[in-house]
């Protein structure tokens, strides 16, 4: 990942007070792709292991938003062909700082469903984020700033995330 071409959002505070959320793109190396491509899952986390670490570069751009210790994340496929795939439930990933949702998807444009919705606790309306672009970082508060989110099911395709939390 090049910190170079990263584009860090310029009203990222405001953002994430008011909406949040910001995106942010990071410039995944090729490997990333190829493992997602060979669907080679164990080499794809122990290379995002390397990357959350205290001295990984995805840990050095998250730092840049929050003060924290670690990073947790899952690779996440939500697939339309899994016969359990369902809407998900709103949550506030309990005391965790920061959290965010770093697209792997290949084609999201081939994605149906599987939209991220950001609210405040306690408020109705949503912030609806479609499957986005490969390489493609939602950032988004928590409970701790009185957020809370959830992912609607996959009706079509397939939709591959790292999502992770900071704390």
């Amino acid at each position: 990942m090049d910190k170079k071409k990263i584009d860090f959002p310029i009203n990222w505070q405001d953002n994430l007070a008011q909406k949040g959320h910001f995106a942010v793109n990071l410039p995944l190396e090729s490997t990333v792709l190829e493992l997602v491509h060979k669907e080679d899952w164990e080499s794809l986390d122990r290379y995002f292991i390397q990357l959350t670490s205290p001295t990984g570069e995805l840990f050095k751009v998250l730092s840049k938003f929050c003060d924290f210790k670690a990073i947790e994340f899952i690779i996440s496929i939500r697939d339309a062909q899994n016969p359990w795939e369902e809407d998900g439930i709103w949550h506030d990933d309990g005391s965790r700082k920061l959290a965010f949702s770093l697209s792997l998807t290949k084609d999201h444009q081939e994605v149906e469903g599987g939209v991220l919705e950001i609210r405040q606790k306690g408020n109705q309306d949503s912030f609806k984020l479609k499957p986005f672009k490969y390489g493609k970082m939602i950032v988004f508060a928590t409970g701790e700033n009185n957020f809370e989110h959830k992912i609607n099911q996959v009706t079509k395709g397939k939709r591959i995330i790292i999502a992770g939390w900071c704390q």
